[in-house]
């Protein structure tokens, strides 16, 4: 689960936080934190070639050593900030993801209008403990039925939903291929793989 980080700044004239510019930073410990990232990274990579090597993409998404490996790059990541706030006021914003579609802007253009973004909410889930009818297959009818009331409190408020989906294994991709099946609060297809 994602935790929001909130700082509460004290008056700070003459500190990171001040509305100065601040000179005489030694970049030092910053690079020290990317540095130990990086290699996370590294790590990371190696991890999880082996780990792919042994086994599926489902059954290595899961694994124990990419998931630690995933947990310490998660720790590191908040490390950076940390020091990037603590030494700089910065609140940076470095694991969101972006793909570029390859089409160059006019730079005197207007910016565009805002598009439309994915959001995802993650669960680890395992088997219930003890004895119990329940199994994995049930997770998704429970979140499912979440799923449609937050599209609708998001509608609500007056966002515009395009899709809405639940998957298991990994996040919904949305596509054109499936804009007919995607209307808010579509229950006609349980797809434990894919989006609605």
């Amino acid at each position: 689960m994602s935790e929001s980080h909130f700082h509460e700044h004290d008056d700070d004239a003459h500190g990171a936080h001040s509305a100065e510019p601040l000179s005489g930073v030694d970049p030092g410990p910053l690079h020290d934190a990317v540095a130990m990232l990086a290699a996370a990274l590294h790590t990371y990579v190696d991890t999880a070639v082996g780990v792919r090597a042994e086994f599926g993409s489902e059954e290595a998404d899961e694994d124990p050593r990419i998931l630690a490996v995933e947990g310490e790059i998660g720790a590191l990541n908040a490390r950076l900030y940390d020091t990037l706030h603590e030494t700089l006021g910065l609140h940076a914003d470095l694991t969101g993801m972006s793909w570029d579609d390859g089409e160059e802007g006019d730079a005197d253009a207007p910016p565009s209008a805002i598009q439309a973004d994915t959001f995802h909410l993650g669960f680890v889930v395992g088997p219930p403990t003890g004895t119990s009818d329940l199994s994995l297959d049930g997770v998704l009818d429970q979140i499912d039925a979440s799923g449609a009331e937050i599209a609708q409190q998001l509608v609500d408020a007056g966002y515009e939903v395009a899709e809405w989906g639940v998957s298991r294994g990994g996040p919904v991709l949305f596509g054109d291929e499936d804009d007919e099946d995607d209307e808010l609060g579509d229950d006609t297809d349980d797809e434990p793989e894919g989006g609605r």
